[in-house]
């Protein structure tokens, strides 16, 4: 599914060239549950940013299903993002104005999917995620784990090869967290390939594959069983 060799990333900062990344060899295979793990500035988000199609490597290479992202440009970069990557955001990043329909329905509109079938499965996602009945409600009307749903449902409607999370419980209290956790591994157990960073350790607990990062290395790299 992934397949990240040698992938480096430098950031110049203030006249210096700043290492997130230094050189790292990554294999993720369908259906696995990885948490990324570490202390903060150990390179997680840069890495999850390289996975995640929002950010280029500054050296190595990175195939998403076979396909070498290296070569891809801009237009064909954000094509592949939409179809194949779904995003959980630690701030849910929903559209106030919106009822979660509208906000779940929002990357199908960047697809020009007919409007029929984006309500449709918009829908789906939503009831797959518990949230069938809130459909028309808008985010503040419902709860802080009600919006991470919602969220989820988003990341799920394009029918992605890979959902990934930055901090997809950290801005959630202990229940709720672990009602997402929940969710996330049903995914998983569904035969989803989920990839998070998190500094939850419930997370990295259920993860069937848990790998720590440090000073842009992955220190270690252990599965469950």
């Amino acid at each position: 599914m992934i397949e990240l060799k040698g992938v480096h990333k430098h950031y110049p900062m203030r006249g210096e060239d700043v290492r997130a990344l230094r050189g790292i060899d990554l294999s993720i295979h369908r259906g696995e549950f990885a948490a990324i793990i570490g202390p903060s500035g150990s390179g997680k988000t840069t890495l999850l940013e390289i996975l995640g199609c929002l950010s280029r490597q500054t050296a190595g290479s990175y195939r998403l299903r076979g396909e070498l992202v290296d070569q891809l440009n801009d237009a064909s970069l954000a094509s592949l993002r939409g179809r194949e990557i779904g995003f959980i955001f630690q701030s849910f990043n929903l559209l106030p104005r919106l009822s979660l329909e509208e906000n779940v329905q929002l990357p199908l509109l960047y697809q020009r999917v007919s409007r029929a079938e984006r309500r449709s499965r918009s829908l789906d996602a939503l009831a797959r995620v518990g949230l069938r009945h809130r459909a028309s409600h808008r985010p503040n009307e419902v709860s802080g784990g009600e919006r991470q749903r919602a969220a989820i449902a988003r990341a799920l409607v394009t029918g992605p090869s890979v959902l990934l999370g930055d901090e997809p419980t950290g801005n959630l209290d202990t229940e709720t967290g672990m009602e997402i956790l929940a969710l996330l591994h049903s995914i998983h157990l569904g035969g989803g390939t989920v990839v998070v960073v998190t500094h939850d350790l419930s997370i990295a607990a259920r993860a069937n594959r848990r790998l720590r990062m440090r000073d842009g290395h992955v220190e270690s790299d252990a599965r469950a069983g």
